[in-house]
């Protein structure tokens, strides 16, 4: 049987994501998905879904939702104190959901995005092999007030996975974020390069699923390349000096040069971190195969 949440609020940027749409990029349409892929395999491993199985993701401000038939949730990325009927529930674990529970969030206590998963998943339709939401792309981008989300009631198996996961949430409050050379990183001058890694730099309020930028200026007098491929980690330089890291529903081409790149760890790091948040840059090598 389907059953519902009712959204009495939405919170911030709250949509459904799952790992994001792959092959499509060749025709322009962004890769999407969850900004933490760490975080949303953890809510899945806990309720024994499969890994890929698409969670809710908030940021900063969680939503206030009401179930109408029982099932099990999970929380896991950013803490924002999470509450079951006004009672603080933990998080990275298993919790149980009766008919009529009503699940709000509070004050951050530690990263900036945070994701609750449902046994069995959402009921949500697919396009182009993935449920991730994108404004433009499918029918609903953000969570709404009076929107409903469905969900199965059925009894599902159910697996007791939690005792044999190890949970690493240290990343959350990490300020190194993991990069590799990029395509251009050569053409920077060997101060450059020392440079770069020997900065802190500063998460700009502007920052989004699309983009994170930094508010320093770094030295550039790179020309622009020719429009190329970019990915979700590319980093690049603008003519200004401002480094702009591209996140999950960045676009797919760009004529900046591509400096860095983000290891998926670096990804996960930068995701949960706020506007104002000191970070720097560490420097890894590509495995030799």
């Amino acid at each position: 049987m389907k059953a519902e949440i009712e959204i009495l609020q939405p919170g911030l940027f709250s949509s459904i994501q799952d790992l994001g749409r792959t092959g499509y990029q060749k025709y322009g349409v962004p890769a999407s998905g969850v900004m933490d892929r760490y975080a949303m395999r953890i809510c899945n491993l806990v309720l024994g879904n499969p890994e890929d199985t698409g969670v809710l993701e908030f940021t900063m401000q969680g939503p206030h939702l009401k179930f109408t038939e029982s099932t099990s949730i999970s929380i896991s990325g950013a803490d924002l104190s999470a509450s079951l009927n006004g009672n603080l529930i933990p998080m990275n674990e298993r919790i149980e959901i009766n008919a009529g529970d009503e699940l709000k969030f509070g004050k951050p206590r530690s990263g900036f995005r945070a994701y609750m998963g449902i046994l069995g998943g959402f009921i949500s339709e697919e396009l182009m092999g993935s449920s991730s939401w994108y404004e433009g792309l499918t029918k609903n981008s953000r969570l709404t007030k009076g929107m409903k989300l469905y969900y199965s009631s059925e009894n599902l198996v159910e697996v007791d996975t939690y005792s044999s996961i190890k949970i690493e949430s240290d990343y959350v409050l990490s300020q190194e974020i993991e990069v590799y050379p990029g395509p251009e990183f050569d053409k920077l001058s060997v101060d450059q390069q020392k440079t770069i890694f020997n900065s802190e730099y500063t998460i700009e309020e502007t920052s989004n699923r699309m983009a994170v930028q930094f508010k320093e200026d770094f030295e550039n007098e790179l020309e622009p390349i020719i429009t190329g491929p970019v990915l979700p980690g590319t980093v690049q330089l603008t003519p200004s000096g401002k480094l702009i890291l591209l996140m999950r529903d960045c676009q797919t081409t760009g004529g900046y040069p591509r400096i860095l790149q983000l290891s998926e760890n670096g990804i996960q790091v930068l995701a949960q971190k706020l506007p104002g948040e000191k970070v720097g840059l560490f420097r890894k090598e590509y495995p030799n195969f």
